[in-house]
């Protein structure tokens, strides 16, 4: 990455920073009217889902203060806002709820919140709403802590998901290895060939969604009667080495099973460590390499084979 490339991704973050700021400023603009600071109505919202916390929960959840996360628990405290009592596991903790009065006191708050959201929203269409949450969910993935593997769920592809892991996938391997529109023009063939036979029974994709979102995905191919391909393996890799990528190959195992196959393949580059991995522990062996000129690059292509 050159300097100039840095610096353009560094403004462009900023350029975010600076809209978001405005924008989240004029959503709170009821929300300063009441008798409550942004970061007491954070509070609020936080106890409000209903389970006790810790004071250091509260305060790793919300990146607040020690010190101020107390004077301002004080605070409701003696307003009656929460109640404390002893952590029953450390009793160097107290866990923290709200109260009958606090729950009322935050419920006006919450409404004008959800109001204000609405507003924002209401200017933009279905498909478009859909879009901007997607964007949000993926800026919060990205930054965010990884998602843990029971947020993770497997399903059939939706309307234009099969287009997407065309794209994406094209749009990665260019920037990362420097591979040639031929191999988007190779995924495209894969997923026409797959969603035109639209075979059921002896083909299919799974998707691994997070939140709406896909972050992995693999489809089953019929190469002959008795033998499929793996294809369109893939998981993003921000959250890869989370057991997604095996979860995929165990599902499609499991459906070439099903469908009467006894083998499956994968074919793959060398320099592919992901795929290579997923492989060797799905108990594939590797049955031939090969050099070929393949994307507009010199590679070294492996073969796995599975028996069912």
């Amino acid at each position: 990455m050159t300097d100039s490339e840095t610096l353009r991704r560094a403004q462009a973050v900023r350029h975010f920073n600076r809209f978001y700021t405005r924008l989240i400023g004029a959503l709170h603009e009821r929300l300063a009217r009441s008798t409550f600071s942004l970061t007491e109505v954070r509070v609020l919202h936080e106890l409000s889902r209903g389970r006790a916390q810790t004071a250091s929960a509260l305060g790793r959840a919300l990146g607040l203060d020690s010190g101020y996360l107390s004077r301002l628990l004080t605070s409701f405290e003696r307003r009656n806002l929460i109640t404390r009592r002893p952590s029953e596991t450390d009793a160097r903790q107290s866990l923290i709820e709200l109260t009958a009065h606090g729950h009322a006191a935050y419920a006006p708050l919450d409404s004008a919140a959800v109001e204000e959201v609405l507003d924002l929203l209401g200017g933009l269409g279905a498909g478009s709403q859909e879009q901007l949450i997607a964007a949000m969910n993926l800026i919060e993935r990205l930054l965010g802590d990884k998602p843990q593997q029971g947020a993770i769920e497997l399903r059939a592809p939706r309307a234009g998901e099969c287009g997407w892991l065309v794209h994406r996938q094209a749009q990665w391997f260019a920037a990362q290895y420097g591979w040639d529109g031929s191999f988007e023009g190779l995924l495209a063939r894969v997923v026409a060939d797959y969603t035109q036979r639209n075979d059921s029974i002896r083909e299919t994709c799974v998707v691994a969604d997070h939140n709406g979102m896909v972050v992995g995905a693999v489809c089953i191919v019929a190469v002959s009667t008795t033998v499929a391909g793996v294809r369109l393996l893939w998981v993003e890799p921000d959250v890869q080495r989370l057991g997604i990528g095996t979860r995929l190959m165990t599902e499609a195992t499991r459906f070439a099973r099903r469908a009467g196959y006894t083998r499956l393949t994968l074919t793959t580059a060398s320099a592919l460590e992901e795929p290579r991995r997923l492989c060797k522990r799905a108990g594939f062996e590797l049955v031939s390499t090969a050099p070929e000129r393949r994307f507009g690059k010199d590679l070294m292509i492996e073969r796995w084979e599975l028996g069912l």
